[in-house]
Order: C-alpha cells, then sequence, then structure tokens
C-alpha cells in the first residue's frame, strides 16, 4: 500500500484519564473514562473518536460510491456507535453499528449502496474479522 497521509497523536496523562494532541495541533482534547465504566466522564474518550472517524470515514466510502453510480444522496447521514465491553477470553473488545440513512434511495438501493460502501470504506476493511460490525439502513 502506498501511504497517501499520516496522521499522527500522543496520548499523555493516565491514558484514558489524559490528554490526546495530534501532531499539527489541531486535535487537542483531554480523555476520561465514560462514567457508565467507572470514570468522571465529562470529555473525549477513545471510542467517542473512533465513532466520529468511522461515521466520517463511511459516509465518505458512501459518497464515492453513490457519485460513481450516479445515485442521489443528499441529506444522507451515518451514526456510528462503538462499544466496549469485557471479553469471554479477557481483556476488552469493541462492537460498532452503523445507521445509514438516505432519504432519496428506496430501502434496497440503500441497503445495496450501504454494503457496497463497507467494501470500500478504510475503518471497515481495517475492523473486518476483528470486531462486529452491524450495517442498518435506517
Amino acid at each position: 500500500m502506498k501511504v497517501l497521509y499520516t496522521a499522527t497523536a500522543l496520548a499523555t496523562g493516565d491514558g484514558r484519564n489524559g490528554h490526546a494532541r495530534s501532531e499539527d495541533g489541531i486535535l487537542d482534547l483531554d480523555l476520561r473514562v465514560p462514567k457508565e465504566m467507572g470514570g468522571t466522564g465529562g470529555a473525549a474518550n477513545p471510542e467517542m473518536l473512533f465513532a466520529a472517524g468511522y461515521a466520517a470515514c463511511f459516509h465518505s466510502a458512501l459518497k464515492v460510491i453513490a457519485r460513481q453510480d450516479k445515485l442521489g444522496v443528499d441529506g444522507s447521514e451515518v451514526t456510528a456507535s462503538v462499544g466496549i465491553g469485557p471479553l469471554d477470553s479477557g481483556g476488552f473488545g469493541l462492537t460498532v453499528e452503523l445507521a445509514v440513512h438516505i432519504p432519496n434511495l428506496d430501502k434496497p438501493a440503500a441497503e445495496a449502496l450501504t454494503a457496497r460502501a463497507h467494501e470500500v470504506c478504510p475503518y471497515s476493511n481495517a475492523t473486518r474479522g476483528n470486531i462486529p460490525v452491524v450495517l442498518t439502513v435506517v
């Protein structure tokens, strides 16, 4: 693979209760363990950042495929929900649900487009076979 772009970020402090900053300073935020996991909450967390990145990346893939097929996807939205929990084998694992809303397409066409986007999205390619990813057309 020829790398076109590399994002670099530094995490400091206590990891999930610390700070993250991108090399260029555009991303610069505190991190806190969510209340649901026994933390204080009130700040971003890695799952939140992963959800935002996956939603944006998948939406881009959806729009690229739609343009190629000359499909109207104005008003489309992608919501990514990232869950974290203990694995039976030890440690923690992630789950992802992508909810795709495409108001200008009927459900079968939206489902077909969503499936094709899942084949080309870099986040989908990175997670495939590693964590459960559920696609839902709403």
